[in-house]
């Protein structure tokens, strides 16, 4: 018999440590920061909703549902899809309710992806793309979004396809800068992948944050897309629920088959309960038909704050985060910038280096505004203590 120290322990991902998240949120709670790190609501989500959930446990929906998620919560999914955005995907065979995003996407490549496949990224990206490449095997790629404006220079996608790539995951609208692909951007991708056999792994999670009147650009709009994607989304973010780790994929029947292979044996089925009640809500309300405004209130009250400040506003197309320019207040890092900012000022914002592979430091910092009015005030409120350089 071996002994223990003869297969020492050896790390699947070596280079990773703990979330930016995690360490930002625990120094806010240290110093007592208002706390615009993290990307979630400080509010309750409708009562409605919560009040579903009860029923449906009452009503005896407490054990488990069916592998790929409760029938009329895949059927209220594809109702919206084809409403929206005027392609049909079917429940049975083209929805699968997942635990969220983050493992929506992880069951994605998994299903797509064998050691050695290539699969882009485009940085500044969420911070689970990487390590689910790494995870699967693959050879992570990694193309830079246009420095300032975070928008996709297809010439530079372009040159990193190879007969290796398997994959691109996109995200619009795009987390951590709010900028949203507009239709010449789906136009250019279409035609970029068309003689390609690349999959796209399309993650739209604030697909219904899109601000100042323009539309959700999905690849479910897109045929030449389509017929190559797996979409995600999230309830928690379309809900103000985040805690709840519940979304969709929606992809073509033979993606979605191979999807279903992984998803039963890494998370099998989600949530009941809560499943039920998000299939009845959504059956007799459109609520995330009010999102945009609603959001759109919220950063246009803290962009008016922000710009009573030195600090330089950059674009918020979408999504619920605002990033900005520090060099006009600090010569400080990023990443030390958001260090002193919460425990000086009191207010906690992320680093954008973060979301780079090799920490690209380009002085943006994101802040969340997906908060109450009186949280975002008292941010402005110690923002306000900044001053520019001299």
């Amino acid at each position: 018999m071996a002994r223990h120290n003869e297969h020492p322990l050896r790390s699947r991902l070596p280079a990773v440590g703990t979330t930016i998240f995690t360490v930002m949120s625990a120094l806010a709670a240290k110093h007592q920061a208002v706390n615009l790190g993290q990307g979630f609501p400080d509010f309750a989500c409708d009562p409605a909703l919560i009040e579903h959930v009860t029923r449906a446990m009452q009503a005896g929906h407490n054990q488990y549902p069916p592998m790929a998620g409760v029938p009329a919560l895949r059927e209220a999914v594809g109702e919206k899809m084809e409403r929206l955005y005027g392609r049909h995907y079917r429940a049975a065979d083209e929805i699968t309710i997942t635990a969220g995003a983050t493992q929506a996407i992880f069951t994605a490549l998994l299903a797509l992806v064998h050691p050695g496949d290539e699969v882009i990224v485009l940085e500044p990206c969420y911070d689970s793309y990487q390590p689910n490449i790494v995870l699967c095997g693959g050879v992570v790629v990694r193309v830079p979004l246009t420095p300032g404006t975070f928008r996709p220079d297809f010439a530079k996608i372009a040159a990193a396809l190879t007969p290796k790539t398997r994959a691109i995951i996109i995200n619009t609208p795009h987390n951590p800068s709010g900028t949203v692909w507009n239709r010449a951007d789906m136009l250019a991708l279409q035609d970029l992948l068309a003689p390609t056999g690349v999959w796209v792994v399309s993650d739209e999670v604030y697909e219904h944050m899109v601000f100042d009147g323009a539309a959700h650009e999905s690849v479910a709009r897109y045929p030449g897309l389509a017929e190559r994607a797996l979409i995600v989304s999230s309830f928690g973010k379309t809900y103000h629920v985040t805690g709840w780790k519940v979304g969709f994929v929606a992809a073509p029947a033979a993606l979605t088959a191979e999807f279903r292979k992984v998803h039963q044996f890494n998370v099998f089925t989600v949530n009941t309960p809560v499943q039920h009640a998000l299939a009845a809500y959504m059956a007799h309300a459109a609520p995330y038909a009010g999102l945009p405004a609603f959001y759109q209130r919220k950063r246009d009250l803290f962009r008016a704050g922000l710009a009573q400040t030195p600090l330089k506003l950059l674009p918020s197309e979408g999504t619920f985060f605002q990033c900005v320019d520090i060099s006009t207040v600090s010569t400080l890092s990023e990443s030390d910038f958001c260090q002193w900012l919460t425990t000086d000022i009191g207010v906690t914002a992320i680093p954008m280096s973060a979301f780079y592979a090799d920490g690209f430091d380009q002085r943006v910092v994101r802040f969340c505004f997906a908060k109450e009015e009186s949280t975002l005030h008292a941010a402005l409120e110690r923002l306000r203590q900044l001053s520019p350089l001299t």
